[in-house]
């Protein structure tokens, strides 16, 4: 290829080009040809949301790319902590909803703190159960243990676990039957 510059125009191949025009081969002129978007794809609406980006990315301008990272680990964070709140405040509705007003003489707002006391009561008798079911649990794996001879001399520790069976039992019945 032949480069020669005359009168302001440069000579390239035996074309004349005008200095602001340049020569592009057939490939370059195939991807500047083809369109910047996707079919289908609303023009308005892309130079909206880069318009919105461009204004984030301003405000992260002087950041590194960790800042930047944990500047969107504490969005993400922030997210889940709102949607898990929705679904707190979700549980506390459906709660609300079922606890009923009426507007006799028998019922007052006092009544309806003691209904929602009494659904706090619930769920603690619940996990005391729950508890008291896994502590029998373990001694009975205690005691098949020592019968089974897989522990050949017990600690004074697990003697006193294996003596409170009777009385964790009787407790266990008396929240199961309070329920």
């Amino acid at each position: 290829m032949y480069l020669k510059r005359k009168c302001q125009c440069i000579i390239f191949a035996g074309a004349y080009l005008l200095p602001h025009e340049r020569y592009e081969n057939k490939y370059v002129k195939f991807f500047k040809s083809k369109p910047d978007l996707p079919p289908g794809l609303n023009p308005d609406e892309t130079a909206k949301s880069k318009q919105q980006q461009s204004k984030h990315d301003g405000e992260l301008a002087g950041l590194s790319k960790s800042a930047k990272r944990n500047l969107k680990r504490k969005e993400k964070r922030k997210q889940q902590q709102e949607s898990d709140g929705t679904a707190e405040a979700d549980e506390l509705s459906q709660t609300l909803q079922k606890t009923t007003i009426g507007g006799g003489s028998g019922s007052s707002p006092n009544s309806q703190a003691v209904a929602l006391q009494g659904d706090h009561d619930g769920v603690e008798k619940a996990k005391k159960v729950k508890n008291l079911k896994k502590k029998l649990r373990q001694i009975d794996e205690l005691q098949q243990k020592l019968d089974s001879g897989e522990i050949k001399q017990a600690t004074k520790e697990q003697l006193d676990k294996l003596s409170r069976r009777k009385l964790l039992v009787e407790e266990l019945e008396g929240l199961e039957l309070g329920l």
